[in-house]
């Protein structure tokens, strides 16, 4: 063999050697060094890495958080109702070592959150009745209730080298068996809540009507009462300037002769000229010239 040959072969397997040699880790990546099976070195540091060549291969594992949408599924409540509960889990690997060394793939991993995920929902859910899961109050009790489902599996899966960010329902609905029942129990609630809303405000419109009424009776009789006083002094107070007028006989004799003369207008005033008169009357005596 030429001694070129030779040269060139040596450094093909150099470069195979150097090759098998280095491996580099991403960012959002762990890398574990893997011999015979076994982890001899774990590491999430960015960059070039060795290893011995041929012996050692490179298992890599995300650092990124992961989603995993769990089936729907059936629990039990406290009051032996059935629900069906569907969620989805946000997960990431905290210790690379011990998830390859208990579980060695997602596809595992994920196996084992959904039966620790099921297990505690069955588990919270059975210490609630059915009417404190399905009702109009504020939603925040029920989110306290799915943080600590989360926390509970996250503490489970440190176990296996996960960390679990949260745990999210998606949907907490009943089996079609049970839906129309439920629902034609949710609307006789509303219904009979509308009622004693609508008794309630007519009560209170009534009442507000009557005190209103009561007011304007009030009002209206207070306004009479000074109207009659108003007229009664207005009448006093014209009879009185009539007396000051008229304090004399002659004063007297020409009010009541002012008085007839207008009586005497009134009458002529239709069609019918005719007058009756008493003839010892002093208009009389005028009209017939003896006045």
């Amino acid at each position: 063999m030429k001694k070129g040959t030779i040269i060139i072969v040596v450094l093909v397997l150099l470069a195979i050697l150097a090759a098998n040699s280095m491996f580099t880790v991403k960012e959002n990546q762990y890398a574990c060094t893997v011999r015979f099976s076994a982890i001899i070195d774990t590491t999430g540091e960015a960059g070039l890495h060795f290893k011995v060549p041929f012996l050692d291969s490179v298992k890599y594992f995300t650092k990124a958080t992961q989603l995993y949408d769990i089936p729907p599924s059936e629990v039990l409540t406290s009051d032996k109702q059935n629900m069906t509960v569907d969620c989805y889990i946000l997960w990431s690997i905290s210790d690379p070592l011990r998830f390859y060394q208990t579980l060695g793939s997602n596809t595992v991993a994920e196996q084992r959150l959904d039966a620790l995920t099921y297990n505690e929902l069955k588990t919270v859910m059975g210490t609630l009745a059915q009417a404190d899961i399905i009702n109009m109050e504020d939603g925040a009790e029920r989110n306290e209730i799915y943080e600590g489902i989360a926390q509970d599996v996250d503490a489970l899966a440190q176990t296996y080298g996960i960390h679990v960010e949260d745990v999210k329902i998606k949907q907490f609905d009943l089996p079609e068996s049970n839906l129309n029942a439920v629902y034609s129990r949710m609307i006789s609630e509303r219904n009979q809540m509308a009622e004693k809303y609508t008794a309630d405000g007519k009560y209170d419109a009534s009442v507000i009507v009557n005190d209103v009424d009561k007011q304007v009776n009030i009002i209206v009789s207070n306004a009479e009462a000074e109207a009659a006083k108003l007229v009664a002094e207005g009448e006093a107070e014209y009879m009185r300037m009539l007396a000051a007028a008229y304090d004399s006989e002659d004063k007297k004799d020409f009010y009541e002769f002012t008085l007839a003369l207008d009586a005497l207008k009134k009458s002529l005033n239709g069609s019918e000229k005719t007058i009756i008169l008493d003839e010892n009357s002093a208009l009389a005596q005028i009209l017939m010239g003896n006045g």
